[in-house]
């Protein structure tokens, strides 16, 4: 009797190489893989996250978006500054007022199709 380990070998070191020197070619670089791992592990905080979702409405301050996501104003400036540091968030400054908006489409995009993968799992 075959045990599931027996089932999940590989009998050949490479059975389509077309296609595995077509994903090779494709693959991203390390670096730019490590920063994409970053970007999700940012994205895997609530708080960061509720941030995130509330700046899909558009341009908030630090002090809305503390009340928004639930955070302190000192935990949502910490969360802030990592999302800005990762080129996820923006800042525009007007005296003495911070204001955060995504950083651009594909980050909208990015959250998007999180949230509608959550429902349509859900569901």
């Amino acid at each position: 009797m075959k045990q599931a380990s027996d089932v999940d070998a590989c009998e050949a070191r490479i059975v389509d190489a077309e296609r595995v020197a077509a994903v090779r070619v494709r693959m991203p670089g390390d670096s730019d893989l490590k920063d994409t791992a970053e970007v999700f592990g940012l994205l895997s905080d609530p708080g960061r996250l509720r941030l995130l979702l509330a700046l899909v409405e558009g341009e908030l301050c630090v002090c809305d978006l503390a009340v928004v996501s639930g955070l302190s104003e000192s935990a949502t400036s910490h969360a802030l500054r990592l999302l800005r540091a990762h080129r996820v968030v923006s800042v525009r400054r007007a005296g003495r007022m911070a204001y955060y908006s995504l950083d651009d489409a594909h980050v909208r995009m990015l959250l998007d199709l999180a949230v509608a993968h959550t429902e349509h799992v859900r569901d």
